[in-house]
């Protein structure tokens, strides 16, 4: 009995080198590198900014004179909030006031007597919903609403020494859009077409349309961090 448990022992301590050595060695997988999640800008809160440019207005003929075109220099100052949603789309409220520069239209011209009209522009504004797409830092967007003129309108005969009246509407639509791009944090800079319609105003048979066609830049301070928010893990 203890010679076959002496042989059965020796046998297992040669089988098992000889069994170990028929196995397969083990492959050996390297783990996957990593790779940050791509940053989601976020849009969503309040902003503040400012933004200059040039308004251009239309060409009109009064009577045998002509109203020239006007290029102005505008500045002014923009806040609104925006909500980003579905998840690429964004929609906004903003409110905006330019003020214009070298801004006094005078035209004399004769109808019997002997008249000067003069158009005389403060600044412009309006309050407008936008609607826009994102990509990465970008944010492409059309807007419109309601615009409103800062301006007078008076007319004058030259021969009698007496005003006329006019009448003119200050209220009106505007629609436009722009390119949007967070450079920084809580920072975006924009470039921006907006046209304002305020009719035309009226005399002796004769009307003068108020329109502005502007191109602004323009530079918003947003609240919420604007920059890319990359999730955790």
């Amino acid at each position: 009995m203890k010679k076959f448990l002496l042989g059965t022992v020796a046998l297992v301590a040669f089988a098992a080198p000889a069994a170990a050595a028929d196995l397969a060695a083990r492959s050996y997988t390297k783990a996957p590198a990593y790779v940050p999640p791509a940053p989601i800008y976020n849009w969503t809160g309040f902003y503040i900014g400012g933004h200059i440019g040039g308004a251009f207005t239309s060409d009109d003929s009064i009577a045998g004179g002509t109203s020239s075109s006007n290029s102005r220099f505008l500045g002014g100052l923009q806040g609104g909030y925006d909500w980003q949603f579905a998840p690429n789309w964004v929609f906004g409220i903003e409110a905006q006031y330019s003020w214009l520069t070298g801004n006094t239209d005078t035209v004399t011209f004769n109808a019997g007597d002997n008249y000067t009209f003069s158009d005389k522009q403060k600044g412009v504004g309006s309050v407008t919903g936008r609607l826009g797409y994102t990509w990465g830092p970008a944010l492409l967007y059309a807007k419109g609403g309601y615009a409103f003129a800062d301006y007078k309108t008076s007319l004058y005969n030259n021969t009698a020494n007496a005003g006329v009246a006019v009448s003119n509407n200050q209220n009106g639509y505007t629609v436009g859009g722009g390119l949007e791009y967070l450079f920084a944090p809580n920072w975006s800079g924009k470039i921006e077409y907006q046209y304002y319609d305020f009719g035309k105003t009226e005399f002796l048979g004769e009307s003068v349309k108020n329109d502005e066609h502007t191109v602004k830049a323009g530079v918003n301070y947003r609240f919420n961090w604007g920059g890319p928010v990359v999730a955790k893990y």
